[in-house]
């Protein structure tokens, strides 16, 4: 899913996966869309559920288990669990029974007082954390410290750097996916969501007001990533409210709910949108137009802003997970390029081009061979290409998942800035936007990322494990997650889903495409680089679109650090495979080496290095229960 903050769709009011987004509105996992900050640890993009070997691990009530854990084990189930029902409370939030939550009937606050007093909670639940004796853990509960002393110093040093003051970016944003685009199936879920939007004027306020603060520091997205931005809004602003999009889910109240109740519900729904949503959005629209936009800063490197390098350094260190400078990161990224430059010089002999690398990407971007007509076509492709792989999976996994997953186009009022694709639990999206800057060659890399066996494949892998402990459950960090993305695309070569030599250059391309982030990411908050620059490194070394190329950059100019994390992940996946075949030899699976990794969970990547190793050591044993005949 790219990856909030890589920003996954809402499906049937249930959150979709979001990587994390300033200012606090990060939800993870499919459960309906709540705009509260759960984390963006070292990092976007997916999760999910995270699953846990270990029965202590097991969510329930009190945390499960307790009986049997040692004294560590039991202290800090304590804290974790206090912090599940803390993070409840404090956001206005309905558990559910399967440990996760349902939006209630308000929207968390987001003043500055809101975000330190949550800080502070975290700053004193960290120091309880580190006084427990790390060695006196169990295996299980060791994962579960350190995912939750990263969620924690998070919310720590986001408050350091008053991030909430910047609450959107070209990429995502505050005001999106507040209104689901189907129904609800009861009368109290109706009624909570018409709460909600009673809340929106309040809420965008206060949003607003942290924007405005942010301005006047210097604490600001660059005016040239907002350009056309505005448009998503817009759609929110006419005065029709059937023509709104939070009409959507009156239109399609259930048959099961009493006339009456329906007549009662659409009577209070309009007023809502009329009295709140539209005078809130149509506020905030003049808003961006009228004062953020003419007055936001004209730089672009994160080192022009207050404290700016510390801040950088800060958005490295979360979402990688890795103790990288930026300089170590620029270098890596330079040598990645180098490499798959040479390999994308031998496709280019093979189909017989003389010329550049970038006459060669210019060339494919104006194939019409390459472009579809029409957006089902370009789905059906990306179709095509998820039942093939459904014919290969049990060859690289021993669990085989039983949730399926949809594909569907982005939604069209974000699919003009909106990114390739993202995949989540319930689906994967395909944006069918400006057809010609989709080209067909992308599309199986593009599915293997976010469909299967990339991130919709990972989500219901991870959603069937045993559960894991409550607080988990909507926790994302991109190293990991979209490092498994990446991989996944250089698993099709094995896996045989590439066909042609165009659609292997468009493997590369993509590949090439997250290398190149760690040079131009680097390149703009360290070292300076202007965006036409960017632009340019950017195009000659990928096939991707002009199109994509702006809204990439600018993506990469306005969300610092975020942009790090697929390729460093990645290649933290693939290092560690290539010791596991080295050291186990005959004995390595591969099937056994995925399952893993992904019943691991979503934690920060040394945690899965050091899981590796625990795999390597064991003689590579797969997942208990999972035959591997």
């Amino acid at each position: 899913m790219h990856g909030v903050r890589q920003v996954r769709q809402e499906l049937n009011g249930r959150i979709v996966t979001f990587d994390t987004h300033p200012g606090g509105f990060k939800p993870r996992l499919e459960r309906e869309i709540v705009p509260m900050p759960i984390v963006k640890p070292a990092l976007a993009a997916l999760f999910i559920a995270a699953a846990t070997t270990p029965a202590l691990a097991q969510s329930g009530a009190e945390g499960p288990g307790q009986a049997e854990a040692s004294g560590a084990d039991r202290e800090l189930i304590d804290l974790y669990e206090g912090y599940y029902r803390w993070r409840g409370e404090e956001y206005g939030l309905i558990p559910t029974p399967d440990g996760g939550f349902e939006a209630g009937p308000t929207i968390a606050s987001a003043t500055p007082d809101a975000f330190r007093r949550r800080a502070n909670y975290a700053r004193d639940l960290r120091e309880r954390l580190d006084r427990i004796d790390r060695d006196a853990l169990s295996p299980g509960e060791l994962v579960n410290a350190e995912v939750l002393r990263a969620v924690l110093t998070e919310q720590i040093e986001d408050a350091r750097f008053r991030e909430w003051e910047m609450p959107f970016n070209s990429d995502s944003n505050f005001w999106s996916y507040l209104d689901p685009r189907r129904g609800y199936q009861t009368v109290e879920e109706y009624e909570r969501y018409i709460a909600r939007m009673r809340q929106i004027p309040r809420y965008f306020a206060e949003q607003t007001a942290n924007a405005r603060t942010g301005l006047k520091r210097g604490f600001s997205v660059p005016a040239v990533t907002l350009e056309g931005r505005d448009a998503s809004l817009v759609s929110y602003t006419g005065a029709k409210v059937e023509e709104s999009p939070f009409w959507n889910a009156f239109a399609q109240i259930p048959a099961h709910i009493p006339e009456d109740e329906r007549k009662r519900l659409k009577a209070e729904g309009r007023a809502a949108i009329s009295e709140a949503v539209i005078p809130a959005y149509t506020d905030l629209l003049a808003f961006l137009r009228e004062e953020y936009v003419p007055n936001t800063r004209t730089s672009l490197a994160a080192r022009e802003m207050p404290d700016g390098e510390a801040f950088y350094a800060q958005q490295i260190r979360q979402y990688t997970t890795l103790d990288l400078s930026a300089a170590e990161i620029h270098e890596i990224g330079l040598a990645e390029v180098a490499r798959i430059e040479a390999a994308m010089r031998d496709i280019m002999a093979e189909v017989g081009f003389e010329g550049t690398i970038a006459e060669f990407n210019n060339h494919l971007r104006t194939d019409p061979q390459f472009i579809a007509r029409t957006g089902d076509e370009l789905m059906g492709v990306s179709s095509y290409v998820a039942k093939r792989v459904d014919g290969r999976l049990a060859d690289y996994f021993g669990f085989l998942p039983r949730r399926r997953f949809t594909i569907r186009p982005v939604a069209p009022e974000i699919a003009p800035f909106y990114t390739a694709g993202r995949g989540g639990l319930e689906a994967c999206q395909m944006n069918t936007y400006d057809l010609p800057s989709r080209p067909l060659y992308n599309i199986p890399a593009l599915t293997l990322h976010e469909c299967a066996p990339g991130h919709s494949f990972q989500a219901a892998f991870q959603r069937e494990q045993e559960a894991a402990p409550r607080f988990r459950r909507n926790i994302y960090f991109s190293g990991m997650g979209e490092g498994w993305g990446l991989y996944t695309e250089f698993l099709g070569e094995e896996m045989g889903i590439y066909r042609t030599p165009y659609e292997r250059f468009g493997r590369l391309s993509y590949e090439m495409w997250r290398a190149v982030r760690l040079v131009v990411d680097t390149g703009i908050h360290k070292y300076g680089w202007d965006r036409e620059r960017a632009i340019a490194y950017l195009a000659d070394r990928t096939a991707l679109s002009r199109h994509e190329v702006g809204t990439e950059i600018d993506r990469y100019i306005s969300w610092p650090g975020q942009a790090l994390a697929y390729k460093l992940g990645e290649m933290q996946i693939r290092r560690l495979r290539t010791k596991a075949e080295t050291e186990l030899g005959e004995r390595f699976d591969i099937r056994k080496f995925h399952d893993i990794i992904l019943a691991l969970g979503s934690v920060p990547l040394p945690v899965l290095e050091r899981r590796i190793g625990d795999f390597i050591a064991d003689g590579g044993q797969g997942l208990p229960g999972v035959k591997y005949d």
